[in-house]
């Protein structure tokens, strides 16, 4: 068994925080043992980076706790003097010590990881550990984690069990002084009842539900914090709390991954991975299903349009927020649809005012040149790039020849733009009602501090800072939707634009205000909020009138064949095939390698990145072994034994603005059904980054130009 397949036989068990991740860093990819380039520092022969007596280890330490613990909403003054205290790269494999600040998971020995460290901060504060006090740790690891508590509590009483790493954290937390540590080799489920009770309990894995001998073992009055799901590889990061001898409470803190807690009062051990083998046989299958094309310019799009059929909607999505042949393909079919089926308008994964902007130039409609350019904020290459304007550019001659009714519309579905919606509001109550813009800018009043970095607002009113605006702006949505039909009477369209923006501030407000309880809620109402708007559309356009939804394919797949599900989440695929049923039809995208658009963290540079070869078992790598560059899939009605072979869970990859190879398994994989995620699926085996627009290009353009400098 290569060093590839050794890893991921065991990446289900791998420790991670939600954010759309799975798994962890891969040693061998890291190295550059598959594909590509070894990492800066690595000179191919000795197993530490030759950099690494350079790094200042403490002066990273102290910025990781700042930057991705204390800055993240860790309060517990304790926890964070401990987080401070542990030097993390004295815990890891010498080939991963550079990375020990990094704030992910990490491999270690046997398949297993030592844990991310915003994870151990936030679990440890969950604790409400004072000092002084007997803690009991279920999963050893590393010795990492029971390092902190150690710097907090008398006495730390951990189990790990797997002899090996049990073995080698008790020499590890011996020679560097944690002398209040005591490694304990055996099956964690039952904890340690020799030292009973304890004040508190921390579970590094998770179980299908909270070990009763765990909770026999906890003192009254004590939490017990552990990770429970019905599925192997998500959780929900729960606090026990004992109230009596028979009584317990419990709450919910998070969405979280962890190894399976393995053991008499957990699962049993890991089961078989698919044969590798089955798969050859199922790459071929696809390859003999699949319609190949040489080039987006000559691919045969009859049969895809004969199978959309009537749907109104039609879902087209990407792998990537940065691939060139995505958003070309995507040109490509919009344009038969708005040709050959008579579809209304176009709907991406946008910002309403910025999206509006383009509307009013391909409709040739008379605006003044907005205060704003066009999709100018991060991530600035997402829709301001060369293969969007060729399409906004035929979109504009397209409409020249039509009359004003049947022209195609363009508009944006997100809720980032609080600014610019704000104003958008504002400035078209000044046209209609100037007295109730005076009302509206008085309410709105509320926001204006915020309106730079409305996720500062969010956490001010979390604690209580800061009231919330709530009031206000639904009040302010409220007042447009009674005066609807006069205000309609001056100009529909316009109406329609100030009432979507007033709509947006209200569900920003919510989603600024709800993203720092979890990623659930946040993402949820992101999404429902794209889905009401596009349903606002098709209502606007008529009962006879398509839409054409551009989104990433964790928007468009229905999130009901994915990992989302398990978390409670939908998006608007879900909502759509909920709403539509086969009158809406969602097209995937995927890729296995070449290079993309993207950022290694947010709000920074753009840069083309190596997308890394797909991993094995996953829909990726499988599309990779039928050896065919370019085909369409259909899986709607796939033949019998294709869509039994797909319809076994595998991984799929996900790149969003943010791209980082270096954690590819964790930051970038989630697993899915793809048959019941898409109706079809568009692979292209090797893909080219998007092309950001230079200044020189736009300049000299009409002040009118939505791309304009």
């Amino acid at each position: 068994m290569s060093d590839t397949e050794q890893i991921l036989s065991e990446a289900s068990g791998w420790r991670s925080v939600p954010c759309k991740c799975l798994g962890n860093v891969l040693t061998a990819l890291r190295l550059g043992r598959i594909g590509g380039q070894a990492p800066p520092g690595f000179n191919g022969h000795s197993k530490v980076p030759s950099n690494m007596n350079k790094i200042d280890f403490a002066k990273r330490r102290a910025e990781m706790v700042e930057r991705y613990i204390a800055h993240r909403g860790v309060r517990s003054a304790v926890v964070l003097a401990a987080m401070k205290k542990v030097p993390r790269e004295k815990f890891l494999p010498e080939e991963m010590i550079e990375f020990a600040y990094e704030d992910a998971p990490l491999p270690i020995a046997e398949g297993q990881t030592i844990s991310q460290p915003y994870i151990v901060a936030m679990m440890t504060e969950a604790l409400e550990l004072q000092g002084g006090e007997k803690v009991l740790e279920i999963g050893t690891g590393s010795g990492y984690a029971a390092a902190v508590l150690s710097r907090i509590a008398k006495d730390v009483y951990t189990v790990e069990r797997i002899g090996q790493l049990a073995e080698k954290s008790a020499a590890t937390l011996a020679e560097l002084g944690y002398r209040n540590v005591h490694v304990l080799h055996g099956d964690g489920t039952r904890g340690w009842p020799d030292h009973a009770p304890y004040d508190a309990i921390v579970v590094a894995a998770g179980g299908p539900q909270v070990p009763e001998s765990l909770k026999a073992q906890l003192k009254i009055g004590g939490r017990l914090v552990i990770p429970v799901g019905a599925d192997r590889r998500l959780q929900e990061l729960v606090r026990v709390i004992r109230l009596s001898e028979h009584e317990y409470t419990t709450e919910e803190l998070a969405d979280v991954r962890f190894v399976p807690l393995v053991g008499a009062e957990g699962w049993t051990p890991q089961g078989e991975r698919p044969a590798q083998a089955l798969d050859g046989t199922l790459a071929q299958a696809i390859a003999k299903s699949g319609e190949k094309f040489t080039s987006i310019e000559s691919v045969k799009l009859g049969p895809m349009l004969k199978r959309i059929g009537d749907a109104r909607v039609v879902l087209l999505g990407e792998a990537t927020h940065g691939t060139s042949e995505f958003y070309r393909m995507r040109e490509r079919i919009s344009r038969a649809l708005i040709q050959h089926h008579g579809f209304s308008f176009i709907a991406i994964e946008g910002d309403w005012p910025d999206a509006a902007r383009i509307d009013h130039y391909i409709r040739h409609r008379e605006y003044p040149p907005s205060e704003w350019t066009a999709f100018a904020r991060f991530p600035v290459w997402m829709w301001r790039n060369r293969e969007v304007r060729e399409f906004v550019d035929w979109l504009r001659s397209h409409n020249a020849g039509a009359t004003p009714d049947d022209r195609v519309a363009f508009y944006g579905l997100d809720l980032y733009s609080l600014y610019n919606s704000i104003q958008s509001v504002l400035n078209y109550l000044d046209r209609v009602d100037p007295k109730t813009a005076a009302v509206a800018r008085q309410r709105y009043g509320c926001l204006t501090p915020w309106q730079s970095d409305p996720t500062v607002y969010g956490h001010a009113t979390l604690t209580g800072q800061y009231r919330t605006c709530e009031q206000e702006v639904t009040s302010m949505l409220s007042d447009l939707m009674q005066k609807r039909r006069a205000y309609a009477e001056h100009d529909g369209a316009r109406f329609l634009d100030a009432m979507q923006n007033a709509r947006l501030v209200a569900n920003a407000e919510r989603y600024y205000r709800t993203m720092y309880y979890g990623s659930r809620a946040s993402w949820n109402l992101r999404d429902s909020h794209m889905f009401e708007t596009l349903k606002n559309l098709l209502s606007f356009h008529g009962p006879h009138s398509k839409g054409i939804v551009w989104a990433h394919n964790s928007h468009v797949g229905d999130s009901s064949a994915t990992e989302m599900s398990a978390r409670d989440e939908y998006n608007i695929g879900h909502l759509c095939r909920q709403e539509f049923g086969d009158a809406s039809y969602s097209i995937g995208f995927g890729t296995n390698s070449g290079t993309v658009a993207a950022a290694s963290n947010w709000d920074e540079p753009m840069q083309v990145k190596t997308v890394r070869p797909a991993l094995p078992r996953s829909y990726e790598r499988l599309c990779h072994e039928t050896a065919e560059p370019r085909f369409l899939l259909p899986l709607r009605d796939a033949p019998r034994a294709l869509s039994a072979g797909l319809l076994q869970p595998r991984l799929e990859r996900a790149i969003g603005v943010i791209y980082r190879p270096e954690t590819e398994l964790q930051s970038h994989y989630f697993e899915a059904v793809l048959p019941r995620q898409f109706d079809e699926y568009i692979w292209f085996d090797e893909t080219k980054a998007v092309t950001p627009l230079r200044s020189e290009e736009l300049k000299g353009l009409p002040d009118t130009y939505p791309f304009g400098l």
